[in-house]
Order: structure tokens, then sequence, then C-alpha cells
């Protein structure tokens, strides 16, 4: 990977440039407040705040809502958009494969997590100290963060492959699509949000189940069958758009 010109660019443009460091402080100067406001504001009833888990839970919930947000907007390299060589130049310039791009974008999206995890994970466990929440549960969620970053991050992905040359439509598809997956899904289906989930899974409770075809399936089981087809099919149109002829 190391010799890969897309994920070399894709580094240096974000860290060794520092492009991707504001990414970082949009993400710390939201959670950092909320977490404090929860604990300190004494407009909020005490009794709220003080339950087991729940401001482990107000967190964790902005925690996902962040990494989820930011993710499809630097997998659609909306930060310094003028510093990236458009997909054309590697695929037919360079004469990089549609497979080695993929890779260099989804390794880099891994970094991407990972520092974001690495930046949430003393405050979320910081909170989850304070609001005495178990620590399988404390694990789980930072286990969850990146499942749904990364399932949500390849649509960022494949919006930048199928309108590179369109930074205004990129931005309103990427927004539209979280905004109608991350809130609007739990007006029809609530298992199927990941909000909901968290939070059921927080407060151990069980989602309620979907009957198909006259067999009935959990709230668990419908929730990640579904992030993961969601996922598997952000990354085949990913590959698709990498792959297609002419690029657009």
């Amino acid at each position: 990977m190391s010799d890969n010109p897309v994920w070399r660019e894709s580094l240096a443009v974000y860290f060794d440039e520092g492009h991707g460091f504001q990414v970082y402080f949009y993400m710390l100067v939201i959670l950092a407040p909320v977490e404090f406001l929860s604990l300190y504001v004494p407009s909020l009833d005490a009794q709220m705040w003080s339950g087991s888990a729940s401001l482990f839970k107000v967190s964790a919930i902005t925690a996902l809502v962040l990494i989820v947000y930011f993710t499809l907007r630097v997998a659609n390299q909306e930060f310094a958009p003028w510093r990236f060589k458009r997909l054309k130049h590697w695929l037919h310039d360079q004469a990089q494969t549609a497979g080695s791009v993929s890779r260099a974008q989804i390794s880099f999206l891994l970094v991407h997590v990972a520092v974001s995890l690495l930046l949430f994970g003393p405050l979320l466990i910081w909170a989850g100290a304070i609001a005495r929440t178990p620590l399988p549960l404390i694990t789980l969620t930072l286990l969850l963060l990146p499942f749904y970053a990364l399932t949500y991050g390849v649509w960022g992905l494949a919006t930048l492959a199928l309108w590179e040359r369109s930074l205004e439509s990129r931005q309103v598809f990427i927004r539209s699509f979280f905004v109608c997956l991350v809130f609007l899904s739990a007006l029809f289906y609530l298992p199927s949000n990941p909000v909901a989930f968290v939070l059921a899974l927080l407060s151990r409770q069980e989602l309620p189940a979907l009957s198909l075809f006259g067999w009935p399936w959990s709230g668990t089981t419908v929730h990640l069958t579904f992030h993961i087809l969601l996922g598997a099919v952000g990354y085949g149109t990913h590959r698709w758009a990498l792959a297609r002829e002419p690029l657009s």
C-alpha cells in the first residue's frame, strides 16, 4: 500500500499538509461541550442525567452522528477538494486499476475512522465511567462506531466516483443521504435506525421484531443485516463507478 500513489496523496493532503486537522477539531469541539454541558447545565433535570448510562448515551449518540457525518464528508473529499487529483488521472494517466484506487481509498477511510476513535475514545470512556456504564456496553459502542462509519462512508466514496466533476451535487446527495438514513429511517422502521439501535442497546431494551414471509426476525438481526447489505451495495457501487468508462 505504501507504493500506491492514491494512498500517499490522501495521507499528504490530510496529515502532511494539515487539511484534515480541521475535521478532528470540529468533531472534538462539538462532542466535548455536549458532554460537559450535559453534566453542568443547571436547568437540566438532575435525576435524568444522574441515572445509569444517561451521560454515556448522550455522548455515544453524539459521537455516532459526528463520526458518520464527517466520514461521509471525508470520503467525498469535501475538505480541500482542490488538492486531490481527479480519478481519471489515476485510472487513465497513471494506469492505476480500479481495484488499487478502491483499496487506497478504503484504507485511508480506515485510517480516518481510527483517528476519530482515538479522539472520541477517552471522552466516551470518561462519560461511561461517570455514568457507571458497564464495560461491555462501552466496548460494544466503541465497536459499533467504526462499523457505522464504514457502512455509510463507502457511500461517500461511491458519490465521489459517480459525480466527481460536480462538487455541489455530491454535497447535496451526501447530506440528503445522511438525513434520510440516519434520521428519517426512524419514521419507517425503528430497528433500521442506528441512533435507535444504540439507545436500545444502552438501555437494554429489545427492538420490535419484524415478520417477513411468516418468520419473525429480531430487531438486532434486521438492523445488522440491513447495514451489512447497505455497506455491500455502497462498496459495489463504488467499484462499479470506478471501473465504468468513461468516468463522468
